[in-house]
C-alpha cells in the first residue's frame, strides 16, 4: 500500500511594513547610509518640485535639492523628533532656495495648471485656462509670460508660500512648521500674494 507523507505546511509570507521616517532616521544617525538613502529616495520628487519652480531651472533644483539632502545628513544628528523628518528637510531646502533666489535672482516660472488663487475668484481667468475654451490656445503664451512676469514682483517668501501651497498643495500648518512662522503669518502672505498677482494680473484680463 502506497504511503502518503504529510507535507510540512508551508510558511506564510507576510510582507512586512514599511519601516517610519522616524526609524530612518534613527538607524540613519547611527550612520546606516542605506536609511538615509530610503528618506531621500521618500523625498526628493517633492522637494524637487518645489525648489524647480522657485527656480525654474533643472540645474539650479537639483544642486539645491543635493546640498539640501547633504545639510540634512550632516545636521542629522541635532535632528530630535519635535517634527516630522519631512517638515524638517521641508525646512532645510525652503532656506536654501531662498538664500540661492535673493542672490541670483532667477527667473521664476509657474504651470498655468496650477493657478488655483486666480481662478477661484476670477472667471476670466477661468476662462483663459479651461481646456474647452478656443480661447486658450490663442491666449496661453502672452498669459504664462505674464504670470511669470507677476510671480518675480513678489518677495522670496511670498512666492515661496504660493509655491507651497497653490502648487504643492501643502496645509496653512505644513507650511507655517516649513517656514518656521505662525499660521497667521502664511494666512496673511497668502491673502497678499494672491491679491498682488490678481493686481499684476488684471490688466490683462480687462
Amino acid at each position: 500500500m502506497r504511503r502518503f507523507v504529510a507535507e510540512p505546511p508551508q510558511a506564510e509570507f507576510v510582507e512586512k511594513p514599511a519601516p517610519s521616517d522616524l526609524d530612518l532616521v534613527q538607524r540613519a544617525q547611527q550612520e546606516d547610509a542605506v536609511a538615509y538613502d530610503e528618506l531621500v529616495r521618500r523625498y526628493q520628487e517633492r522637494i524637487y518640485a518645489t525648489v524647480y519652480h522657485m527656480t525654474s531651472n533643472h540645474d539650479d533644483a537639483n544642486d539645491l535639492v543635493q546640498e539640501t539632502f547633504i545639510k540634512a545628513y550632516r545636521a542629522l544628528k541635532t535632528f530630535k523628533g519635535d517634527s516630522s523628518f519631512y517638515t524638517w528637510v521641508y525646512r532645510i531646502a525652503v532656506n536654501k532656495t531662498i538664500n540661492f533666489l535673493k542672490q541670483r535672482k532667477n527667473r521664476v516660472n509657474m504651470s498655468l495648471n496650477n493657478v488655483d488663487f486666480n481662478a477661484e475668484n476670477d472667471p476670466d481667468l477661468v476662462a483663459l485656462v479651461s481646456d474647452k475654451t478656443p480661447r486658450r490656445d490663442l491666449n496661453l503664451a502672452e498669459l504664462q509670460d505674464k504670470l511669470n512676469a507677476a510671480m518675480l514682483k513678489l518677495s522670496e517668501h511670498h512666492r515661496m508660500v504660493v509655491t507651497l501651497h497653490d502648487i504643492q498643495g501643502l496645509s496653512h500648518e505644513e507650511i507655517a512648521a516649513i517656514m518656521d512662522c505662525n499660521i497667521g503669518t502664511v494666512r496673511s502672505r497668502l491673502f497678499y500674494a494672491r491679491q498682488q498677482m490678481q493686481g499684476y494680473l488684471s490688466d490683462y484680463l480687462k
